[in-house]
């Protein structure tokens, strides 16, 4: 018998001082048993730094081949944003592109790594393709303190993320990478 997923409700006060964005949200997120607590974390956060309307985890979660597991669509249901998360492979960035007129990456992995990874691979309009590498130790404090209800301030500002964890300030960076060639 397989592993049920864990539901985690999210509240969010959301300050995004880049986009514009102030909002109260209250986020109800499935973690997959295959999900570690890194990628679980940055998709959350994902969902935060992208919010806006018609945001949503993807309805198959994150083992669904067709879909992202965040997508932005507007009201007729097309594709506004594509949001990847982790390290999928150029196939995938590639089937993206093409049916998305945006796509970001939010990954949680090495960005060397990754990138390397990507070097020499065909992927539609690459140059469009927005990479953010998120804070790795910001994201193993949230791990510390990853409980089934989570209340976050979120605050960013200049790529820079501030957050307030049960009475506890962490902060990191959204580092904005670029593919290869």
């Amino acid at each position: 018998m397989a592993l049920p997923a864990t539901v985690y409700n999210v509240e969010v006060s959301l300050s995004h001082m880049d986009r514009g964005v102030y909002e109260q949200l209250s986020i109800k997120a499935a973690r997959h048993p295959s999900e570690s607590e890194e990628y679980f974390l940055t998709r959350l956060l994902a969902y935060c730094l992208e919010y806006g309307a018609g945001i949503t985890f993807s309805k198959g979660g994150i083992s669904d081949p067709d879909d992202p597991p965040i997508m932005i669509k507007d009201l007729t249901g097309a594709w506004q944003s594509w949001i990847e998360i982790g390290a999928p492979d150029a196939a995938r960035l590639h089937q993206a592109s093409k049916a998305s007129p945006r796509v970001a990456l939010y990954t949680h992995k090495e960005p060397r790594i990754l990138m390397r990874g990507y070097e020499g691979q065909r992927i539609h309009k690459a140059e469009d393709v927005e990479i953010y590498a998120v804070d790795r130790e910001l994201l193993t404090a949230l791990a510390d303190r990853l409980d089934r209800r989570i209340a976050w301030a979120l605050s960013v500002s200049d790529s820079q993320l501030f957050l307030d964890v049960g009475g506890v300030s962490l902060g990191g960076a959204i580092e904005r990478l670029s593919l290869p060639g």
